[in-house]
């Protein structure tokens, strides 16, 4: 794990400010604090800020290079299949044990073709003099970011915003397009970042500069997997085979191990499979607890812990924990991370950190095997539309008459996101389920239309929402969050459910082994209950938030008039103040619970002030 960073002039003159280097590394050394190593040319600068998780020695320093010093290569991440590249080139003189050298003679064997082969998590850096010719590459399904910009006749890139906004001469505005789905969604769905003029490369993807100009390239696809016949039975066998494998690969490290909790299933099988995987290394697990019992997870979690019997780590969070962390990650991120969640994982990562370099954590199981309420939401949409409109309208009435709860995740909240959007196309009505809850009308921009769905409903909805999670609920939030809070800290983190063989034969699992009757996650949890008693198999999903309904009233509530202030929001031409103070005015007085829908307005505004130099 590491930052990765660097720059390449585009026409045949030098870099013009190659100094900046260094300002870059030092803003993505947290990522990596172990070891600073630079390759330059008159053309070429490539940095690495290496965390020292695999060989801890001073040979596996990065950026690796071919013996004539021509191909260079810093990776960000994990290798998984790196003892396979090894032994398939066991004639190269490799200097250390590193996961990222071998991909030096693979790519030398094979081009940028090549990384297609690899298994892993990484954003991937090659620079090839022979041909004045950059790379850049991203795992498939976004667990390790990478950023690049146009700066005059250069093209330069990192692993975070930071150094690309700090560095640049020209004042930053906001992407537009990217706003509008950050205000829809509750973030920016790549390659747009929030920064014009930034671009976030896309999960599966390379992108190549040099003589020819730029070019972008898919090699992973997953829209094109096929459904896969198979029997429960036949499934259920392959899929505890493929996670125990995973889990295997993803415990290796020359560090401690530790993984994240909360109780729930797909956190508890993990657990479950690393002790099995570690059984002469004591493995340890963290959670995150609050006073609200709606949102608290010791509990479940402690019975995990005395399960598997792990070196069990719990660490409590109230409302003044929560702002200390908010002002921080305002100070040190430059990009709006909307998702609440984002604050107690920055607080769980800095506490595991004391204890392990590497955590597993359950990102992917959701999207990939059918996890959220929202999939039983549109098997059931079909059948509550086809209802006379007068029955229809009856059912909004009653629901809407619920009293509103500020609790976790409601059977209410839950109920009047259903009736109001469930007669909605799918591809809009999963917007509104999973997105902010804001009403188009406060963006002026708005108004446009969305991008067309990569799915088909027409065929299966249901598969289909799942491919849009994956392809941009998951990278675009989930594993953003995970690893911007977990790097702050130089930790680790692997997604076991994201392994490259897991994701292809998730894809191409039918619908029906994952979302049966009333019951998410089907199939996982049948391969959960041999590992696991029922109690935690079954227990109602929960999920890691915040309860930020409550801190908007109470100890937010001071800054949450100031930034959200109506003066304060038409000045800046981006929001309807009079919109955003009517709905402020409804959470006050408890008419409604729209902290979903404030929190993102407040994280953009902090974010505006502090990056953009905007009040």
């Amino acid at each position: 794990m590491c930052g990765i960073y660097g720059m390449v002039a585009l026409g045949g003159a030098p870099l013009v400010n190659p100094g900046a280097m260094e300002t870059m590394g030092h803003l993505l050394r947290h990522r990596g604090p172990h070891d600073h190593g630079l390759q330059r040319s008159d053309r070429a600068a490539l940095g690495t800020e290496r965390l020292r998780i695999t060989d801890p020695r001073p040979e596996a320093a990065q950026p690796f290079t071919d013996p004539e010093g021509k191909l260079w290569v810093s990776c960000n991440g994990a290798i998984y299949n790196a003892a396979e590249l090894r032994a398939r080139f066991a004639d190269y003189p490799y200097r250390s044990r590193s996961d990222v050298e071998p991909l030096v003679p693979l790519l030398l064997a094979h081009g940028i073709d090549a990384i297609a082969e690899l298994d892993g998590m990484f954003a991937i850096a090659i620079w090839d003099d022979r041909r004045n010719q950059l790379t850049l590459a991203r795992d498939r399904s976004g667990e390790k970011p990478l950023f690049y910009a146009r700066v005059q006749s250069e093209l330069w890139f990192a692993s975070e915003l930071r150094p690309l906004l700090t560095t640049r001469t020209e004042r930053p505005t906001v992407d537009r397009e990217a706003l509008h789905d950050y205000i829809r969604l509750g973030y920016a769905c790549a390659p747009r970042t929030l920064i014009a003029g930034i671009t976030s490369l896309e999960p599966g993807t390379t992108m190549t500069v040099g003589r020819e100009g730029l070019a972008v390239r898919k090699y992973w696809n997953p829209e094109a997997v096929v459904t896969m016949p198979l029997s429960v039975d036949e499934a259920e066998r392959r899929l505890q085979e493929l996670l125990e494998s995973a889990v295997c690969r993803q415990v290796s490290a020359d560090v401690p191990v530790g993984v994240f909790t909360s109780g729930g299933v797909d956190s508890a099988l993990l657990a479950a499979l690393a002790a099995r995987a570690t059984p002469t290394r004591q493995l340890h697990s963290f959670t995150v607890g609050f006073a609200d019992a709606s949102f608290d997870e010791r509990a479940p979690a402690a019975n995990v812990a005395a399960l598997v019997r792990s070196r069990h780590h719990t660490i409590v969070v109230d409302e003044a924990t929560l702002a200390r962390a908010f002002d921080a990650l305002i100070e040190r991120l430059a990009e709006p991370i909307a998702d609440p969640a984002f604050l107690p994982t920055y607080l769980l990562a800095r506490a595991a950190r004391q204890h392990v370099g590497v955590v597993l954590s359950g990102e992917g199981a959701d999207e990939l095997f059918g996890g959220y309420p929202t999939y039983l939401g549109h098997r059931f949409a079909d059948r509550y539309a086809a209802l006379p409109r007068p029955l229809r309208r009856l059912a909004t009435f009653a629901v809407d008459a619920l009293p509103t709860s500020p609790r976790k995740v409601t059977l209410e909240f839950l109920l009047k996101r259903f009736v109001h959007h469930a007669a909605a196309e799918p591809h809009d009505r999963h917007s509104a389920w999973f997105g902010t809850g804001l009403p188009s009308a406060i963006f002026p921009g708005a108004d446009r239309a969305d991008r067309p769905p990569a799915w088909d409903a027409g065929t299966d909805v249901l598969r289909g929402v799942m491919l849009r999670d994956y392809l941009t609920y998951l990278p675009d939030n989930l594993l953003t969050k995970v690893d911007r809070a977990t790097m702050q800290w130089g930790l680790e983190a692997r997604s076991p459910y994201l392994d490259r063989d897991l994701v292809w034969f998730a894809l191409g699992l039918s619908t029906e082994l994952k979302v049966r009757g009333l019951e998410t996650k089907w199939l996982l949890k049948r391969v959960a209950d041999r590992f696991l008693p029922t109690s935690l198999v079954r227990r109602r999903k929960r999920g890691l938030s915040v309860p930020i309904a409550g801190w908007i009233n109470r100890g937010l509530r001071v800054e949450t008039d100031r930034v959200l202030q109506r003066d304060r929001l038409e000045a800046a031409g981006l929001f309807d103040g009079s919109l955003v103070a009517r709905l402020l005015a409804e959470h006050r007085t408890g008419q409604a619970d729209h902290g979903r829908a404030l929190w993102p307005l407040i994280v953009f505004e902090r974010w505006r002030e502090r990056w953009l130099g905007e009040t």
